[in-house]
């Protein structure tokens, strides 16, 4: 049985660094083995189906693939439909009456509980805030991430050290679970 699975690559093609042509990872995922590939804008965010049922491994092989095949090393995640949807359906804050600028999921390797954040007083930075849910942290940023000083303040590397994170916009996040659905 083939499950549908959305890759999501860290931090390439920002400011002209770890370029990675969605059209290579298209043939790359293809090339190992993976079908129905598709991407979704520029940042890397690939669509696949597997026989795999092991995203810690999909993720592995992926990350291998980049860095043999372009020589610098991608952090990736993977993640199937059914994760992706619940993610949308869980979200704490009121997302069908915000811009897709104003929310953001941060999907990490693994679970991440609160005493990781216990340092951050969310009131300081009011009206933004955050939440938890499964291996995820939901951002709201009024004025959008590239304003958000809580979201500067949760990027630090000290609360997720060892951890892999990668953020998307809630456009994205609803984009992916849509192109995920079986």
């Amino acid at each position: 049985m083939k499950t549908t699975y959305a890759a999501l690559l860290r931090g390439i093609n920002v400011g002209g660094h770890k370029k990675v042509p969605m059209a290579d990872l298209r043939t790359l995922l293809t090339g190992l083995g993976h079908g129905d590939v598709r991407t979704h804008l520029q940042s890397g965010n690939a669509v696949f189906t597997s026989t795999s049922d092991d995203e810690e491994a999909l993720a592995a092989e992926l990350g291998k693939a980049i860095h043999d095949h372009f020589g610098f090393t991608v952090d990736c995640l993977v993640r199937d439909g059914v994760y992706l949807s619940a993610i949308v359906d869980a979200c704490p804050f009121p997302a069908a009456s915000l811009e897709g600028k104003q929310l953001h999921v941060t999907y990490f390797s693994e679970q991440v509980g609160p005493e990781r954040f216990a340092s951050v007083d969310p009131a300081a930075y009011a009206p933004e805030d955050f939440k938890l849910g499964d291996r995820a942290l939901y951002l709201y940023a009024p004025d959008g991430l590239g304003r958000s000083k809580l979201g500067e303040v949760l990027a630090r590397p000290a609360p997720l050290k060892g951890i892999v994170a990668t953020s998307r916009n809630w456009n994205t996040v609803t984009k992916l679970a849509e192109l995920t659905r079986a």
